[in-house]
């Protein structure tokens, strides 16, 4: 599929005013490739959003007019009609140009094709290991990891593969666990260790999850405000659309819409290539770590951890798994679906970092959140930077807003032995259904209130979420290592080793971060 000399890029060009760049137009069509996907016949929403991006970038790369590619790909199982923006529907050899066949187009098809059997084969799995991960990178992922590059430029670019590895770890630990033992992680709580602990656990859960939660509403307001939308308006819709998807009833179709907006992260990589960053700089940065032993820079270090790897992350990576009725013969897919969502979720905070890193640290420019960073670049980087980073603010702050109120309900249902689940109607799972309103309720009126002290709420569920983390890990490692209940599929001494080290490492990073909070950093 290759669209004609003048295709879709071209003509949305023109529509819109010609001179936006493609780094705009692209994602753009990428974004709306993907919400179509929901609609279409095909499995997995990523698999067609790749059928525009695989060809693109490879082509792109060898030297092919880009306008002839990106308009021409199939998405999900319509592969005739290929583009709305040809004017003829289906698209066949004869527009394209002999030339560009010949001398230009050949390889790079042919090497599409070959990455595109090969991702389609991989990403027909992915589901709840992209999704979570995807979710773990809310509007304080964003702020964090903007504020990271501002701060320190691509210093801290290191440990964005360390995290990614220690993501892989819990996510995977939490994924096989609910494929083997058909539960989610609140009920193998309550089965190990008993009601008052399970209780606990559930009470700091629904604290902080309800903060994080308020978060992203604010992240929604901030972000829409960057576009001329007052908070008035935009969070009262984002709550009805959050409540609304909530009370769908089935998973499925939640997932897939879940997904489809995860395709919004593509605009950070846009905007941190429309930015020119010093692609020497930032690999040597990646792989040769800078030492910098400064309150300042731990304590953003430790933040950038605590934003990885959230409490609520392994409840919905292991509950999404059991929702999906996955088990033992179903791990192979699963672990591909958790490395590739760990993987694309750290990809995007690179390249968020790479973006702020290029622009606002050689400006001296500060930021406390994703909505000034995207404010910041505007002057720096031009307009389109700042429309790039609020749509990714926006999307992002959307998503985690959706999945939020359900992972908590969840857990907490399952804790307890209530009735849950999307599927399941106000007089089946009276509590389930309850929660999920009244936590997106009273998220979106807390926004809403004049003078709230957004500040002071994030920091209350920073703490517990800091508390609450070491113990779930513990739990976590120790139940994966119980044969009984693990039979086969039990931690062995390796991993069980790595593990529990990234315990100790968390328990150290916590004790660290109330340290610097308390001396004020």
């Amino acid at each position: 599929g290759v669209a004609s000399e003048g295709g879709a890029v071209d003509l949305i060009g023109s529509w819109i005013g010609g001179n936006v760049p493609t780094a705009i137009i692209v994602p753009m069509f990428v974004l709306l490739s993907g919400f179509m996907s929901v609609f279409s016949a095909g499995s997995s929403v990523v698999v067609p959003t790749l059928f525009v991006l695989v060809p693109s970038v490879l082509t792109t790369a060898v030297g092919v007019n880009y306008h002839a590619l990106y308009a021409g790909i199939a998405i999900g199982a319509n592969a005739s009609a290929v583009s709305p923006f040809s004017g003829g529907g289906s698209l066949t050899l004869a527009n394209i140009k002999q030339d560009d066949i010949r001398e230009k187009m050949f390889l790079p098809l042919i090497l599409s094709a070959a990455a595109l059997v090969l991702v389609a084969a991989v990403l027909g799995a992915l589901g709840p290991g992209l999704l979570t991960a995807l979710a773990g990178m809310d509007a304080g992922g964003v702020a964090t990891f903007s504020n990271a590059g501002a701060v320190f430029g691509y210093e801290q670019l290191w440990s964005i593969p360390v995290m990614c590895f220690l993501l892989i770890v819990v996510q995977e630990t939490a994924a096989r666990m609910g494929c083997v033992t058909g539960k989610g992680f609140a009920a193998l709580i309550r089965e190990q260790y008993g009601v008052r602990l399970s209780a606990f656990a559930m009470l700091a859960l629904i604290v902080s999850n309800t903060a994080v939660t308020l978060s992203e509403f604010a992240g929604i307001a901030s972000g829409m405000q960057l576009f001329g939308v007052p908070t008035i308006i935009s969070v009262p819709i984002a709550a009805i659309a959050v409540w609304l998807l909530g009370m769908s009833g089935s998973y499925k179709r939640i997932e897939k819409i879940l997904l489809a907006i995860g395709c919004v992260f593509v605009t950070y990589v846009a905007a941190s290539f429309m930015v020119g960053p010093d692609w020497g700089e930032v690999v040597k940065s990646t792989f040769m770590p800078q030492v910098n032993v400064t309150p300042a820079y731990v304590s953003l270090l430790v933040a950038n951890i605590g934003t990885t790897i959230s409490p609520y992350m392994i409840f919905m990576g292991q509950g999404n798994v059991v929702e999906k009725n996955c088990d033992a013969n179903d791990l192979p897919y699963q672990r591909i679906d958790t490395v590739s969502g760990a993987v694309v979720a750290q990809l995007i905070a690179f390249f968020i970092v790479v973006c702020t890193g290029s622009v606002l640290h050689p400006a001296g420019i500060a930021v406390n959140s994703a909505e000034d960073a995207a404010r910041a670049l505007a002057p720096l980087a031009g307009p389109y930077a700042e429309v790039l980073f609020g749509v990714g603010l926006v999307g992002a702050s959307f998503l985690a807003a959706c999945v939020l109120p359900g992972i908590t309900s969840s857990a907490v249902c399952e804790a307890f032995g209530w009735e849950r689940g999307q599927d399941k109607s106000w007089s089946e799972a009276p509590a389930y259904r309850g929660m999920v309103t009244a936590i997106t309720l009273l998220s979106a009126v807390v926004v809403l209130l004049p003078g709230v002290d957004l500040f002071g709420i994030m920091m209350v569920a920073q703490v517990i979420n800091g508390v609450l983390l070491p113990v779930l890990l513990v739990f976590m490692v120790r139940i994966a290592d119980d044969r009984h209940v693990m039979g086969a599929y039990a931690n062995g001494r390796a991993w069980t080793a790595l593990t529990w080290l990234i315990v100790v490492v968390v328990a150290i990073l916590t004790v660290v971060m109330f340290v610097l909070q308390a001396l004020g950093y």
